[in-house]
Order: structure tokens, then sequence, then C-alpha cells
């Protein structure tokens, strides 16, 4: 969340109450982040146009390439070295304060009690240089604020402080509680992740696509601009959905703390997130065709606010079913119905796929026949419910309940018979004012 520049002319100036604030800067290797940023520019040109690039490059003498690359170098380290320079935090008895901008100051005020996750991310290069990153997720807000970068330990006690400020307790004693301390429980081994994303339907799908269809376009047009055009993004999409995962979700850990569930994880970019509680709106549980036979099972999440879509990786249902249970305490995926049977005149064959479950705690609802998908709502996120009906499915005496959560997300039961889904909006009602009466306060280690 941001203010303008023009809040307080106290609070730019670094005082609070009268009381100068005591302002920081980043890791001095940050300005490196951003020295790169005038050559990508001239490199987006040459790409843009390459023709035009080489036409203009060729006419220029080696001294004059020589001294315009050194003036590119030149250029990207000062506005690397402004921008670190001009950019200050400090920590106040209620929020965060983020100062950036050379010529225009932006000032983010970030509310300590709206802080509802501190994320650690190190890419490759940063662990080298012995620096991370922190990301700031705010509630209410859909783009995270960030510190990039700080020392590995000056992080690690910041982030600390400021969750520990977030759960309430007071300025003076904050700096004392220290990082909250981790049980762990789960891990997935690299050799079952590796196997997992290699029984993925998805992944051969892309890769066959990415052989087949490059070599049908060679047959018909024998253009190698034309095939490499089209297998380039096959190709990426193959690997970004195989060996992209691996490296992203390598040596995946899972640990519980007062201050959530916490997720390490990253091969050669590491990322330490925090599942923050009590804001979790719908969990799903992803079943691809060949799982099934090892009863494996990959756990996703929506959380309002937050970039976090994944729980558990792979893993068995008993045990991804035990790590559910610690996201949404008392809750247990019960045993789904299918739709009536003349849902297949609407859906043929299909239809089977589909499934519901009511509980006193979660709305449950299952789609897909070779790759299954079974998610579930607490009472107390449902921020809305729909009932559709196709003309077709109105004459079958059918219809599809919707129900709307808090991260813009939407679990629908599909094709149940007409009075079953009228009686299920009204009581889906009912029970979302009563879970969101009862529901547990959205507050760090409360």
């Amino acid at each position: 969340m941001t203010t303008p520049p023009t809040a307080s002319l106290d609070a730019d100036k670094g005082i609070e109450d009268g009381i100068p604030l005591t302002e920081r800067r980043l890791h001095p290797v940050t300005p490196l982040r951003r020295a790169w940023a005038p050559i990508a520019v001239i490199a987006g040109w040459a790409v843009h146009d390459p023709n035009q690039a080489q036409e203009q490059l060729t006419k220029l003498a080696t001294t004059t390439l020589l001294l315009g690359f050194a003036a590119a170098v030149l250029g990207g380290t000062l506005y690397g070295f402004l921008t670190w320079w001009f950019t200050h935090f400090a920590v106040t008895d209620t929020e965060l304060r983020i100062r950036t901008g050379l010529l225009f100051r932006r000032t983010a005020h970030i509310r300590l009690d709206r802080l509802q996750a501190v994320d650690v991310t190190q890419p490759l290069l940063a662990r080298v240089a012995g620096v991370t990153k922190l990301k700031l997720d705010v509630i209410g807000t859909d783009k995270k604020d960030e510190l990039a970068y700080l020392g590995e330990e000056e992080a690690r006690t910041l982030r600390a402080e400021l969750l520990a400020r977030a759960a309430g307790f007071a300025p003076e004693t904050a700096h004392e509680v220290g990082e909250a301390p981790v049980r762990q429980l789960l891990h997935v081994p690299a050799g079952k992740l590796a196997v997992s994303l290699l029984l993925t339907g998805a992944t051969w799908g892309t890769l066959a696509a990415a052989l087949v269809v490059p070599s049908l376009l060679w047959l018909a047009t024998h253009s190698v601009w034309t095939v490499l055009a089209t297998a380039l993004p096959l190709l990426g999409a193959a690997g970004a959905s195989s060996l992209g995962r691996f490296v992203s979700e390598y040596d995946w850990t899972v640990g519980e703390s007062p201050d959530g569930l916490r997720i390490d994880h990253g091969l050669l970019d590491r990322t330490h997130e925090t599942v923050p509680p009590g804001r979790v709106q719908t969990v799903r549980i992803v079943e691809p065709l060949l799982w099934r036979r090892r009863d494996w099972v990959r756990v996703e999440l929506n959380v309002a606010g937050s970039s976090n879509s994944v729980l558990v990786p792979v893993a068995p249902r008993e045990v991804a079913e035990a790590m559910i249970a610690r996201v949404l305490p008392g809750v247990t995926v019960p045993a789904l119905s299918r739709p009536p049977r003349r849902a297949g005149w609407c859906v043929p064959f299909w239809w089977r796929g589909y499934g519901l479950a009511v509980t006193d705690t979660v709305f449950v609802a299952r789609h897909g026949l070779l790759r299954r998908s079974v998610a579930l709502v607490p009472h107390a996120k449902v921020q809305s419910v729909r009932l559709e009906q196709g003309p077709w499915a109105r004459f079958k005496g059918l219809a599809d309940v919707h129900v709307d959560t808090g991260a813009n997300k939407t679990v629908t039961a599909r094709l149940r018979d007409a009075s079953e889904a009228a009686e299920l909006l009204q009581s889906q009602a009912d029970r979302s004012r009563t879970g969101r009466r009862e529901a547990r306060p959205d507050r760090w280690m409360a």
C-alpha cells in the first residue's frame, strides 16, 4: 500500500512524533541490480530490429564502439548507484516505510498490522554474493513491496522483527523475540520429484508437440524460420513443465512454526515462503492419471493477496491429507457424490469426473476424469454463491452451483439436480455467515 510523497514532510525527513527515525540503506551490492538496465535497453533495440542494428553498427569504427560500450557501462553503474543511494527504509511502531526514487519520490507505508507474510528469496547470483531479498505480502494489495538486497543476517533479523511487530509484540520487545522455531513436517526427495514429473502427461504432451508440429511445418513450408518460431516456444514450454519445475521445487521442505507453515525450496534460486494462518481461501488436491497407481497427489493453495500456490508438489495421499489438516484444522476430505446419470446428456462420459460434498466446515467439489482436482473451500471464506442453468441443463433438471472466494477464484459443483442446487444455494449462504462468525482471527502467532 502506498501513499503519495506529499503525506508528511516530517515522515520524509525520517521523524516520527518528534523522534528521529533510524533509516537504513540496502546492501552495497544492490547497485549491481539496476546497473544493467541501460544496457538492456540497447540490447532490446538491437533484438527488436536486428537488420537496422547491424547496419548501424557496421558504420561505426572499433574505437567508437568501445567508447560507446564504456559509456553504457558507466551510465549503468551511475544509475544503479543513484537508485541505491536514494533508497531508504525504516521501521516505526506501526509501519515499515520504504522511500525510493531519484527524480520522482515514492514512499511506501506498510502497516504492520496488515502484514501477512514476509518471504525470503535468494536468486543464484544473490546466493553467491551472500545477500537476500525480502518480499512483503500485505492484505489488500496485489503488488508486493520488496527490500532487495539485504545481508543474510540482517534480512533474518528484520524479518523476525517485522513478524513480531505484526503479531502484536511491543516495539521495545520485538527485537528480543527473534525468529520463531520451526518443526519440519515434510521433505520431498529429489528422486520422487523427478519421477512425478516424468509421470505427468503435460510434460510428454508438450514434448511430443515440440517434435511433431515443427516436422509437419517443415514438410509443408521448408522454411527454417517457421520451424524455429514454432519449435522454440514448444520446447520452452516442455522445459518449463519438467526441468523448470524440478529446479523450482527441488529440496521442497515444509515446516510448522507459530507464524504459519514455512516452505523452503529451489535448486538455483532459494525461496523461503510462509503460508499465512487463516488466509488460505481454497485447498486443491490434484491427481494426474499416471500418479494413481502410486497413490500420489499434489496440493495447491489459493491465498488471498499472496503468490503462494503450492503446499506439496508430490506426496502420498495420506501424507498430503495430514498437511491439509495443518492448513485447515479439523478438516478431512469426505467422500463425494456424483451428479445424476442424466448429466451424461449434457457432458457425455466426462460427467463421471464431477463430484460434490458439503461438511460442517468445507464446501468440496471435484472435476476432471483423467486429471482429477478436488477443491476444498472453508465456509468462512465463501464470498458469494451463484446458481446457473443453461437451456439444455434446465430441460434436464440440472444446475451448476458456483462458490466465489476471497482470492478471486471460483469453485463449481457442476450438473447437480436442480432441487438439490436450489437447496444448496440457500444453505451455503447460511453456512458462510456462521463460518465467518466462528472463524479464528487472521493474526500472526494467534
